[in-house]
């Protein structure tokens, strides 16, 4: 069945109604001294819950060091906020560049043997994964304000069966940014996306009408939720329910593989560093992106960068995943003091609004929502507006086990023409083999 809508939309517009309602120290990160036993939860002063009173209150440990695990992308406020945190607690931060997407997974191998990161930065759908694998220490002395301070979509995001974990920083979708010196008005269809792209595409002078990562679900959940496929079923936890190869989910990959003729380049040929640059250069009109690649895109257009909502798939509204990303705490750490305080203060609203004008996210945090460098922001509206029509991704653990079979599967359609339906049921079968394989 799919996924309900009662659990879209509140999930969805909590999100978007707060938003239109406006060091070089070594510590665990690589200490052969680290301990290969969880941390004990046993945090100071965890019955403090005014914002005041806990951060005056919980103290570093002595000595604490702490590694935090960054995007890429996103390490200019990393680089910041942990400048500001070391001025503020004494306490030395070393940042490392892991996907936020690898971090479970690198967590798993490297927690045990004390080589992970202190804090690690996930988005909300590996949570389940981690914390079922008891990889996590729970958000418990700062758990009261980072409920109150934030939208409900964020702490539900945060939450894996009833217990908050993460610290919520910034919510995602994506949205279609677009060069308005080359395409005047937004695209209101995928079918007008391909007439522009048939007059600007020329792929001896690699230059392309649209370019998004079309081998990655992230990006093309659009296709399939859109003429009504889904993940999993009951909202997004029976793992025994998978939509991906529903009648909906075929018929939107048929507008997908429509789109070559917009996009004549193999799967492998794109990634964001690739599409940024011909983004940023006027070789590529339009780019389906997250908030992540705002600030850099209005450096490089000014006021000719213009967002918005994802053009219709087949006549229907395009359904796009939403996200939230968050920060968690090793339960490895050696440092777990150190580690909370951290990753509390690293998303609350003064940092959320660091990380907006530095990277152009959107916040979780409801003050920063409605101050006036968010409220103000033309950009922030059009993902407001997608946020309308998102889902949220799943967090059950088995939703680890989808990426893989996917991301093999859409390559496969768009590079070697193979029959959408019998790539998907293909992955789903794999889907389905992983889900059994852990179960037992």
């Amino acid at each position: 069945m799919k996924l309900k809508k009662l659990m879209v939309l509140t999930a969805a517009c909590s999100m978007v109604l707060s938003i239109t309602a406006c060091g070089n120290n070594a510590n665990n990160g690589g200490n052969a001294e680290a301990t290969n036993a969880p941390a004990a939860n046993t945090t100071e002063n965890s019955t403090n819950t005014t914002n005041t009173a806990v951060t005056d209150e919980v103290v570093p440990e002595e000595g604490a060091t702490l590694t935090v695990w960054e995007s890429k992308e996103e390490r200019p406020f990393a680089e910041e906020i942990a400048k500001q945190f070391t001025a503020k607690y004494n306490v030395q931060v070393k940042i490392e560049e892991v996907a936020p997407p690898d971090q479970v997974t690198k967590l798993t191998q490297d927690g045990p043997s004390g080589l992970a990161a202190d804090v690690i930065l996930i988005p909300h759908d590996n949570l389940g994964k981690a914390a079922s694998a008891s990889l996590l220490l729970p958000n418990d002395i700062f758990a009261e304000q980072t409920k109150s301070a934030n939208t409900e979509a964020s702490i539900i995001g945060s939450t894996f069966d009833g217990e908050l974990y993460g610290y919520p920083r910034a919510a995602e979708t994506y949205a279609l940014f677009y060069n308005k010196s080359l395409v005047k008005e937004a695209p209101k269809s995928f079918d007008d996306v391909l007439a522009f792209s048939k007059t600007f595409t020329d792929k001896s002078k690699n230059r392309y009408g649209i370019m998004w990562e079309v081998g990655n679900l992230y990006f093309n959940y659009m296709f399939i939720s859109s003429n009504g496929g889904y993940l999993f079923g009951d909202n997004g936890t029976n793992k025994d329910d998978i939509g991906l190869n529903s009648d909906g989910a075929i018929t939107g990959l048929k507008a997908f593989v429509k789109m070559k003729e917009a996009l004549p380049i193999k799967s492998g040929d794109i990634n964001a560093d690739i599409k940024r640059s011909l983004f940023n250069t006027g070789d590529v009109a339009m780019d389906i992106t997250g908030p992540w690649e705002l600030a850099g895109y209005k450096t490089a257009l000014g006021d000719n960068l213009g967002i918005a909502p994802i053009p219709t798939i087949e006549g229907k509204t395009a359904i796009t995943f939403s996200g939230i990303k968050i920060f968690a705490v090793n339960a490895y750490s050696q440092y777990p003091n150190a580690a909370k305080l951290y990753a509390s203060f690293a998303s609350n609203k003064e940092a959320q609004l660091l990380l907006n004008k530095t990277i152009g996210s959107v916040p979780t945090n409801n003050e920063a929502l409605v101050d006036p460098q968010i409220a103000e922001d033309p950009y922030v509206s059009a993902f407001a507006e997608q946020a309308k029509n998102s889902q949220p991704m799943p967090s059950i653990p088995e939703m680890g086990n989808v990426w893989s079979p996917v991301n093999a599967a859409l390559p496969e359609i768009w590079d070697k023409d193979i029959d959408p339906k019998v790539a998907m049921d293909k992955a789903v079968q794999q889907i389905k083999d992983l889900n059994n394989g852990a179960a037992k």
